[in-house]
């Protein structure tokens, strides 16, 4: 900012680098103070004041500057350099004895919270007490003997808390305060952000040291936060929160309730001028919006910190767009500039407005969407019930940075104080978490766990609706409906009939970036879809094909029974009934399939998990047979557990996961692979009669060497050319394999000799690669890797890019090496994931295939791969 001209505070900066010597040595690096007491001279000679002068004093404060924005998250310091000397010499300097006071038992009050990690309720509750006493609401309205009061008091308490008196030293002060902010990098809550936010975690922090400027200097001075576009909504024009006689963590607290821009238009016209200029500037710098802190002292504006601001998912998309057209960036930047994950969240249900309401209160629309749940009124409460899986609602006077584990876990935010530019709503908008702020008619009290609205009484665990696109609040669990983006993405830009302006804004934002990102991608992007409704549907997502369709899911409800006669059978001639039963129902389920993705490629996968996972439970067999002995029951019922209990027993594995699965079913249990086949084959051959275009392909699963492939793949082309030729039809079926084995990655080159194409199951892939059973670590042990830093994020979630990620860039090469125009794809639910469609973008895979839900998200992650 001082570079573009504008009125910023001198200071100077520590670097990361400091921060992460400090963070391995547990100490200052040795040279740091000297390059400290070197900078801070420049500034106190640049200025003409010293650090803390009893006379005329210099006061610094202390902030993070992390590489990445993490609001709330990290700490800052006002106002060092004031001790009971140098408060006199400012209140004598500034002509205000209450502001001098003021600013004193402000620093004692943040370096007892931030230094010293004493409760900020002592200080809070110290500060009732006082206002208490003197009969005011507001601490603005505390007068210099209160204020004298209360310093005495902060005191005290820091003295009883840390066993020795608040520094007078004003360097000791600082030295303190840089420690802080470099400690705050390594915090639970910093720690949970990044993991969140997929930060590394060894970055570490800067410190910015600047002179204090002071809102808190009477009417003429104040202090705000302010965005140059809405960030809720994206639209154009200014946009914040100013607080008169403040200081900066006063806006961020939502404490008080804020001032609009607009208000400050006309307490101070100059102000608010030269702040429309400063934020005009910054948004032309950065070509994005941006939020700025800044305070009015006096009259004067000072500009003390830009970013590039976080947004709501809605905004995002709007503001590339509208960026496009005042011809600030281009479409492939606009791109870049939203997420699969914002265009998930915009997909997500809105409540149904027609449904029966019953509104409790209204406050500001701080982030939006549809949050329905269970009111808690504390962070480890909403984290506990979360757990267990709960829909929560955390509910809270106002939120602080303690509570992002609560936030993390809960639907939606609702809070009684704050505007749109406090933790709640800033945070919440960053996460895309529905938000509602500053609903002043809640009387929240945490100690009996209620909120009262007037006669109406809501308790802990009393199911409540926000809505944070409109601010309302209503009583109970309201309906939802598709929302409006879902809707365009199934049916095209028709569905904006009758659609209210800004909705229609949103729309027609979305499809110029997703047309773009279609225009623009290289990866094709299927579906993964067992049913014809699951096809349709993905269809109308705007999938352009399926990748995998899992042929065990059509076996299970009524039809497990013909598989329990399979596995039972002892002759020849009982297997033949048993898969005779199966045919036509197979065949049928490839037919509708087919017919719903007529002419596009549909990837059929043979039968994967072990028999036993269609059969009764052993324990439970057991102990029916036992009690069935026990009290000499027989009969036809009797005699079929007894013989399905001993099928159980025979096909028991200790480890199923690597037993009698996939490609090793085939090989072992005679016909079935043939009856999978004939009835793809058949259902291809239907569609061609009725004049469709089937592009059927068969994937073996769980290859590990090329001579099992070999096998089913000699068996399946003898059949379907047996198949084809009897119909007098000729069919390209083409046969390929998943790969989701090492020994099958790294022997890939003799694989792809046998192969048509190859398809990545990254999720088998990476428990094989890793060694672990995905169902037995997610939930307890990743939780532990997370913390430890092994894990950024569960490698089942985005791709182990230096394991398992190596694994598929070898078979990737190697199999071209043997055929140059391999296909290859990826069926795991990585294929959803949005960094790991990057990295199979670089890796040079042919297409992705993902959940339907998740094609929209994956179309615009492979177009924005594209161009990024």
């Amino acid at each position: 900012m001082t570079r573009l001209g504008l009125p910023v505070p001198p200071g100077f900066t520590i670097t990361t680098e400091a921060c992460r010597e400090y963070l391995s040595l547990g100490a200052e690096p040795g040279e740091l103070r000297v390059q400290v007491t070197m900078a801070l001279r420049h500034l106190e000679d640049d200025l003409g004041r010293r650090l803390g002068d009893r006379h005329d004093p210099l006061l610094v404060s202390v902030r993070s500057g992390a590489k990445f924005s993490m609001p709330g998250m990290m700490e800052t310091v006002l106002n060092i350099g004031l001790n009971d000397s140098s408060v006199k010499g400012l209140a004598e300097v500034s002509g205000d004895e209450r502001f001098a006071w003021d600013s004193y038992r402000r620093l004692l009050q943040m370096f007892g919270k931030t230094v010293l990690d004493m409760s900020g309720d002592v200080f809070a509750d110290a500060l009732d007490k006082a206002k208490s006493a003197q009969g005011v609401v507001s601490d603005v309205d505390l007068d210099v003997d209160g204020l004298k009061a209360l310093v005495g008091l902060f005191k005290d308490e820091i003295r009883v808390h840390s066993g020795a008196e608040f520094p007078q030293h004003p360097r000791e002060q600082l030295d303190m305060s840089i420690r802080a902010v470099f400690n705050s990098w390594n915090t639970d809550r910093a720690r949970l952000y990044r993991r969140r936010e997929r930060i590394p975690q060894d970055l570490g922090t800067a410190v910015n040291i600047c002179t204090m400027v002071f809102g808190n200097l009477g009417e003429s001075s104040g202090t705000g936060v302010a965005f140059t576009r809405d960030p809720a909504t994206g639209k154009s024009g200014a946009y914040g929160d100013y607080l008169e006689n403040a200081q900066g963590e006063d806006v961020v607290a939502g404490i008080r309730n804020t001032l609009s821009l607009d208000d400050l238009a006309g307490l101070d016209p100059v102000s608010h001028k030269g702040l429309m200029t400063a934020m005009r500037r910054l948004e032309t710098h950065y070509r994005d919006l941006c939020d700025v802190e800044f305070t009015v002292e006096r009259g004067k504006l000072w500009m003390l910190q830009t970013r590039v601001g976080k947004r709501t998912p809605a905004a995002a998309f709007r503001i590339a767009t509208e960026l496009v057209d005042e011809h600030l960036i281009t479409l492939d930047e606009a791109l870049q500039r939203v997420t699969g994950a914002q265009l998930a969240l915009l997909m997500f249900p809105q409540f149904d407005r027609s449904g029966v309401r019953t509104l409790l209160t209204r406050g500001m629309a701080a982030s939006p969407g549809a949050a329905v749940g269970r009111v808690v009124f504390d962070s480890a409460t909403a984290v506990q019930w979360a757990a267990r899986g709960e829909q929560v609602l955390l509910v809270r006077r106002e939120t602080n940075p303690d509570d992002l584990g609560g936030m993390i876990a809960a639907n939606g935010i609702l809070t009684a104080r704050g505007g749109k530019t406090s933790h709640a709503a800033v945070v919440a908008r960053g996460m895309g978490k529905t938000c509602v702020c500053g609903a002043e008619e809640l009387d929240i009290d945490v100690t009996s766990k209620t909120i009262r609205v007037g006669a109406v009484s809501i308790g802990e665990g009393d199911e409540v609706s926000i809505d944070g696109s409109t601010g309302e609040v209503f009583v109970g669990a309201m309906p939802v409906v598709a929302s409006p983006v879902q809707t365009y993405i199934e049916e095209g830009l028709n569905a904006l009939a009758g659609a209210d302006e800004e909705t229609a804004e949103l729309v027609r934002a979305v499809d110029r970036v997703l047309v773009h990102a279609d225009a623009r991608r290289r990866l094709g992007v299927r579906a993964n879809a067992d049913t014809p409704e699951d096809a349709n549907r993905a269809r109308k997502l705007g999938a352009q094909g399926i990748g995998l369709c899992r042929t065990e899911h059509m076996f299970l409800g009524d039809r497990r029974s013909l598989i329990e006669r399979l596995i039972l059978a002892d002759t020849a001639e009982q297997r033949d009934a048993a898969l005779a039963a199966l045919l036509p129902l197979q065949r049928k389920d490839f037919v509708e399939i087919l017919q719903e993705m007529d002419g596009l490629p549909v990837t059929i996968r043979l039968l994967d998990p072990p028999l036993h996972e269609f059969l009764p439970d052993l324990t439970t067999l057991s102990v029916k047979v036992a009690l069935a002995a026990e009290r000499s029951t027989s009969g036809a019922e009797v005699d079929t557990d007894v013989k399905l209990l001993t099928a159980v027993q025979r096909l028991h594995e200790a480890n199923p996961m690597l037993g009698l699965r996939g490609v090793r079913l085939g090989l072992l249990t005679p016909g079935l692979t043939a009856l999978q086949v004939r009835a793809i084959t058949e259902a291809a051959i239907e569609q061609v009669r009725a004049g469709k275009d089937p592009r059927v392909e068969i994937m073996v699963p769980l290859v590990g060497s090329v001579r099992e492939l070999d096998i089913v793949r000699d068996e399946a082309e003898a059949l379907i050319s047996r198949l084809t030729a009897e119909a007098g039809i000729e069919l390209s079926i083409p046969i390929g394999t998943m790969i989701e084995l090492p020994r099958a990655a790294l022997t890939a080159r003799r694989i792809a000799g046998s192969a048509d194409f190859f398809s990545f199951g990254t999720n088998d892939l990476t428990q094989t690669t890793w060694g672990f059973s995905r169902d037995d670590v997610e939930a307890e042990m990743f939780v532990e890797y997370m913390d430890k830093g092994i894990f950024i994020v569960s490698p089942f979630e985005t791709i182990d890019e230096n394991g398992v990620g190596r694994l598929v860039r070898i078979a990737s090469e190697e199999g071209r090496e043997t055929k140059p125009a391999l296909k290859l794809g990826v069926c795991g639910e990585h294929g959803g994931d949005p960094e790991s469609i990057h990295f199979f973008h670089k890796t040079g895979l042919d297409y992705v295939s993902c959940s339907p839900f998740r094609v929209p998200v994956a179309r615009l992650e492979a177009g924005r791969a594209a161009v990024l």
